[in-house]
């Protein structure tokens, strides 16, 4: 190779980089602009992997946002939303495999993508259960099950790819890790159905059986609204599945604990919250948790798993 060969390769390659850090600092600010808490949250985690994180999250927002009604704001039919969220997952394949994209937040969550394994393995059941967003309907049990896999679950497993990058487990731990990464993500999700009940009713959509053994949803077709005993319900199975949660977290690299087990905290108290709510209201509003006590669960959380206290 020639020396300037050899320089247009370095312009190219610094281009690149340059690139890469602007798509990734538009994925932080998408972060920051509709979450407060996983900002919060994911500014606690290790330099390694907070802009994976970050970069993972705005994708996941952006495709929430077209068939959330952002979409429908702008004049899609539900047809044209369909087109527009499987031309952003065909994005999402070719720049994975090629490492570049002219969408920044694709390019930034390719970037991540590439450097931490995820594939179509992971991003494909979350389109899927994106797509159905754009039917809406009640989901039954099983329904349930695979819409909160696909939009809640494998986005906690990104998450756990890029958290292990560069450490190795045992398929002990890996089973613990694994199974935590997805009850936290389940645990979000329906933390997320039970605070949006009237959201979601109002467009049509029933996200929750009765209870979680239930085949009958709660939703604007159901004649069975969320009553005390389907909260306690879905409130106990989210508990369940935050002390699973809590084993993995447990055993995650020490440097990005403390952002993963502040973000668990945060929903376990929302979920607290909702508890002590009455089922029926909280079909008229949204629950949240108050500036100042997220400030104290943020304080107790640094206290206890920070890293100087290895």
């Amino acid at each position: 190779m020639s020396g300037s060969q050899a320089r247009v390769e370095q312009v190219n390659a610094n281009a690149l980089a340059h690139y890469t850090r602007v798509a990734q600092e538009s994925a932080a600010r998408v972060i920051a602009a509709y979450s407060t808490s996983f900002g919060v949250a994911t500014r606690m985690l290790a330099p390694r992997c907070r802009t994976s994180i970050s970069s993972i999250y705005a994708l996941v927002r952006v495709a929430d946002e077209v068939v959330d009604g952002v979409g429908a704001a702008a004049g899609l039919t539900p047809q044209e939303q369909l087109a527009a969220l499987r031309d952003l997952e065909r994005e999402v394949t070719e720049a994975t495999i090629s490492g570049f994209s002219t969408n920044l937040v694709v390019h930034a969550f390719a970037v991540a993508a590439r450097e931490s394994g995820i594939d179509a393995e992971l991003t494909r059941p979350f389109f899927a259960s994106m797509e159905m967003d754009l039917a809406p309907r009640d989901l039954d049990a099983a329904e349930q099950e695979a819409y909160v896999y696909g939009s809640a679950e494998v986005v906690g497993l990104m998450c756990l790819r890029v958290f292990l990058t560069g450490h190795s487990y045992g398929d002990d731990e890996l089973a613990i890790l694994t199974a935590g990464s997805r009850a936290l993500g389940a645990a979000f999700q329906n933390v997320n159905f039970l605070r949006a009940l009237a959201d979601d009713d109002a467009r049509g959509r029933g996200y929750l059986p009765v209870s979680p053994e239930s085949g009958g949803a709660v939703g604007q077709a159901s004649d069975s609204p969320l009553d005390e005993a389907g909260k306690r319900a879905w409130v106990a199975k989210i508990n369940a599945d935050v002390r699973i949660a809590r084993r993995g977290i447990a055993l995650l690299p020490r440097d990005c604990r403390v952002g993963v087990a502040l973000a668990c905290a945060l929903f376990a108290e929302l979920n607290r919250r909702i508890a002590a709510t009455p089922a029926s209201e909280l079909a008229r509003r949204r629950i949240s948790v108050p500036t100042p006590v997220k400030a104290r669960i943020a304080a107790s959380v640094i206290l206890k798993e920070a890293p100087w206290r290895a």
